[in-house]
């Protein structure tokens, strides 16, 4: 059925039943879990069986076609996650099952196929130890694949761009950002509609996430081949916690969280979202990190009531979600849109709506109706830039804290779809 959009009314789909034992199918560095290219929707997720299920719709249809593939993963790490793009011609990407270990990569037969030809490297340089994959597509077609080459602590930043006349991978960084052997930056990315590349990221010194601190940024105006600060200054590669532009300082053992999202309007002027613990408080709040002019500004928050704390390794089971923030201008002003998840709220998926970020002000509403568990956002990064429509991946899904499996059933994924503005 074929339907149009209306504005502030969300709507929900069924897809197919999936994996729920822990997060793997609903954390938020997926990128992306759901893509839109012209008038074709993808989506890929585990089943519960622990194989890849990849499924594709019309725009504004209802009926998703599904297909089971024979690439399966280790559902019973968290980090261990499935990323799909569909390039400028309409081949699927799909990497999938990384945590530390050899990279797994493969490409759609042809455009708008949900067969895949077999797995494969991509450039055959620095694919042993792979964690974090994630795509982002250019304005004219190609493809940027970063992930974390090393382990916890101790990982740099790779960066392969694909070639949509060759189709061919080339390293463009093979250590972007460094972490000297002594630490290891977490990143969330955006390429904005000028086809700028902005990174921003905090550092970790060790594996225990309570090491997380300070948010750094860089941006790139040719395709990543280098890389400047938000005042143009340009940076010597790779960068290192030396060199970064920090847009916050933020010390360690502040429950900062890592890998979480920004936006950059149609001016680029980079917005961060995360969320941290003020040295006067015990309660995490959500922050708003944004350039105004010259200066960093932070917007802090402060709706929570609730402490809790970050520490250790693995996969944590926490009371919030890490944010996910798109940005729409309205007005000369930038209108923001966080979405995230709070037990608060009695864990479902909320909506935090700036319409005036001038004013500081915001209005919370959920959008859906029941719990999910411990998902965390991801949605349609084309969906949003091409039409302003929001398409969240929404799965109600269990974490036990460290890598532990929950034992519950397997659970229906759905995608919201909502025109907020």
């Amino acid at each position: 059925m074929c339907r149009a959009q209306k504005q502030g009314v969300p709507t929900l789909s069924n897809v197919g039943v999936g994996w729920a034992n822990n997060s793997v199918n609903a954390v938020i560095f997926r990128k992306n879990s759901l893509v839109t290219f012209r008038d074709t929707q993808f989506i890929a997720y585990y089943g519960q069986d622990s194989y890849v299920v990849v499924g594709k719709r019309r725009r504004g249809n209802d009926r998703w076609i599904l297909k089971k593939t024979g690439l399966k993963g280790n559902v019973s790490d968290a980090h261990n996650t499935i990323s799909i793009m569909a390039d400028g011609a309409g081949f699927l990407h799909l990497s999938w099952d990384h945590h530390n270990n050899p990279l797994r990569y493969c490409r759609s037969d042809k455009p708008f196929s949900l067969n895949f030809n077999d797995a494969g490297p991509m450039t055959g340089a620095l694919e042993e130890k792979v964690t974090y994959p994630e795509f982002l597509r250019l304005p004219d077609g190609d493809l940027l694949f970063l992930y974390r080459s090393g382990q916890s602590g101790q990982g740099n930043l790779v960066m392969n761009r694909y070639n949509l006349q060759t189709r061919q991978w080339t390293q463009v960084h093979s250590n972007l950002i460094d972490g000297e052997g002594k630490r290891n930056a977490y990143w969330q990315s955006f390429v904005d509609k000028s086809g700028t590349i902005h990174l921003s990221w905090v550092w970790r010194e060790s594996p225990d996430v309570a090491s997380n601190h300070d948010m750094c940024y860089a941006r790139s105006r040719d395709g990543g081949k280098t890389w400047e600060r938000s005042t143009g200054q340009k940076y010597a590669l790779p960068i290192t916690a030396k060199s970064a532009e920090y847009a916050c300082h933020i010390p360690q053992n502040s429950e900062l969280i890592n890998q979480t999202s920004m936006y950059a309007d149609a001016n680029g002027v980079p917005f961060i979202a995360s969320y941290w613990r003020e040295p006067d408080s015990s309660i995490p709040q959500y922050h708003i990190v944004y350039k105004v002019g010259n200066a960093w500004k932070t917007l802090s928050c402060n709706f929570r009531k609730t402490a809790f704390s970050l520490s250790g390794a693995g996969t944590k089971r926490i009371p919030i979600a890490r944010p996910q923030l798109v940005v729409k201008e309205s007005a000369g002003q930038p209108s923001l849109l966080m979405i995230f998840r709070d037990e608060e709220r009695g864990s479902k998926a909320s909506a935090m709506l700036i319409p005036d970020l001038s004013k500081g002000i915001w209005k919370i509403s959920d959008l859906t109706n029941e719990s999910l568990g411990s998902w965390e956002p991801t949605y349609d990064t084309e969906l949003w830039k091409e039409k302003g429509i929001l398409s969240l991946f929404v799965q109600k899904v269990e974490q036990i804290d460290g890598e532990g499996k929950a034992q519950v059933p397997p659970t229906m994924v759905k995608v919201l779809q909502w025109k907020p503005f």
